[in-house]
Formats: structure tokens, C-alpha cells, sequence
């Protein structure tokens, strides 16, 4: 699933996007404690959370997370989007809440992260 589907099904708005022509993501997961988005990972992966501070960001560089979406219109602070733009992690914000936003991911076939 490429940037320009997920802003279309998310409704949502490309805040930090890709300089990658063939940007291409494999699986979700829904978290905001980012232990578990440590663990549970997948690479390649989208992470769908309501946290926008920077730790979210050095987190997804560390599992290996392609790209963020930030739920419930949530505004990720200017330090947030510095860094993401640092690490090349595009940065999506979505109207919907997490489990609607999960949801409309896995109508599309969007599979979830594995469990270890």
C-alpha cells in the first residue's frame, strides 16, 4: 500500500511525506505503548498510534517502521516532524480514531503485524 492510498482511505493528510517513488507498506499495528510496537513489529510496517511526541519517531526507526499515522486529527509537534523528516518516516494525520482507522485498513487487506 503505497502514501497516496493510505491518505485516500484514512482521509488523511500527508504532514511528513516520501521522497521514495516505490514506497510500499506490508502491515499495521495499532499501539501507544511503544514497548509493545517493539516487540509486536514488523518491518516495513505502519504504525497507527495517538502519540506525536519524538519518541515515537526514534521508536519506529529502531522496529524498523516505515511510516506513522497519527489518529484523532492529533498535530505532532514541530520537534516531531523535524525528526521524521530526519529519518525519512513519512507522517500521515487521520480524523478517524484507532480502531476505525485499523478497521478501514484491514477492509482493504492490509494484514496486522505477526506476533512473536
Amino acid at each position: 500500500m503505497t502514501i497516496k492510498e493510505l491518505e485516500n482511505i484514512l482521509q488523511a493528510k500527508i504532514v511528513v511525506d516520501s521522497d521514495n517513488l516505490d514506497f510500499n507498506i506490508d502491515s499495521a499495528c495499532s499501539a501507544d505503548m511503544m514497548s509493545s510496537v517493539l516487540y509486536y513489529h514488523t518491518a516495513n510496517s505502519l504504525l497507527i498510534t495517538s502519540l506525536t511526541q519524538p519518541h515515537v519517531i526514534r521508536t519506529a526507526e529502531i522496529a524498523g517502521i516505515s511510516i506513522i499515522v497519527f489518529v484523532l486529527d492529533k498535530q505532532p509537534e514541530q520537534t516531531t516532524i523535524d525528526l521524521a523528516k530526519e529519518k525519512k518516516i513519512p507522517i500521515l494525520v487521520t480524523p478517524y480514531c484507532m480502531y476505525t482507522a485499523s478497521g478501514k485498513l484491514f477492509e482493504t487487506g492490509l494484514p496486522g503485524c505477526l506476533n512473536k
